[in-house]
């Protein structure tokens, strides 16, 4: 069973429908009051959530469930008209598993609901990604260089996971562009070249392993062993 707190009608009928279409079993609720007696009845598998609720903020709803130890565990996708990116490490810093600004496609809403459920199966594994002295981990949204931590803000670590993904392979400026800051981000501007010309630095000598192809895009060395 997916939840879905949204107070928006016509969002929310959307939503349900196409969770259901799909195969999954979901219910909605306009306010927080209904979504906490239907929690206290049943534990959802996942919740989809917005931030901007009456009563209750979407926030202070995922800190509750975060503190209590029988729903710690819980998925919980943010969805929100929100879309700066303070509010989206805020969110995450919380405990959210993804964040999905409005507009977004169905198509896409029922992806990340798949990845999420699969990342909290119980037969899956905290996933890993090393390139020589770094390491990525998605799930705990950690980067380490020599064991060493790296604070990185969120478009960076979005940046820096995609590359390792696909270590070895070119990631063109448009691809790039639209798995970060979305289908509509300007693509002539320069935000990508300055964010990963800070990621490099933040990295320290490691970041030398992600290299400009110019005039495609970027990709992170398959070969080279910092």
């Amino acid at each position: 069973m997916i939840y879905l707190v949204e107070d928006d009608d016509s969002i929310r009928k959307l939503v349900i429908y196409a969770l259901e279409s799909q195969g999954f079993a979901a219910r909605g609720f306009d306010t927080p009051k209904a979504f906490w007696d239907a929690f206290r009845a049943q534990t959802p598998e996942l919740i989809l959530l917005d931030i901007m609720l009456p009563e209750e903020d979407g926030i202070s709803i995922l800190r509750r469930i975060r503190s209590s130890p029988a729903s710690r565990g819980l998925p919980v996708i943010m969805l929100t008209a929100k879309n700066t990116e303070y509010d989206r490490v805020q969110g995450l810093d919380s405990g959210a598993d993804d964040y999905i600004s409005k507009p977004f496609g169905m198509m896409e809403l029922i992806a990340r609901v798949r990845a999420v459920l699969r990342r909290r199966s119980p037969e899956s594994r905290v996933t890993e990604y090393r390139a020589g002295r770094l390491r990525v981990c998605p799930e705990r949204h950690e980067v380490t260089v020599d064991g060493q931590k790296v604070e990185l803000t969120y478009k960076e670590f979005m940046l820096l996971t995609l590359l390792m993904e696909n270590r070895g392979r070119v990631l063109t400026r448009d691809v790039l562009m639209d798995r970060v800051w979305g289908l509509n981000a300007e693509k002539e501007n320069r935000t990508l070249d300055v964010h990963i010309r800070t990621l490099r630095s933040k990295l320290g000598q490691v970041g030398s392993l992600i290299q400009t192809v110019r005039g495609i895009g970027y990709l992170l060395d398959g070969e080279t062993e910092a």
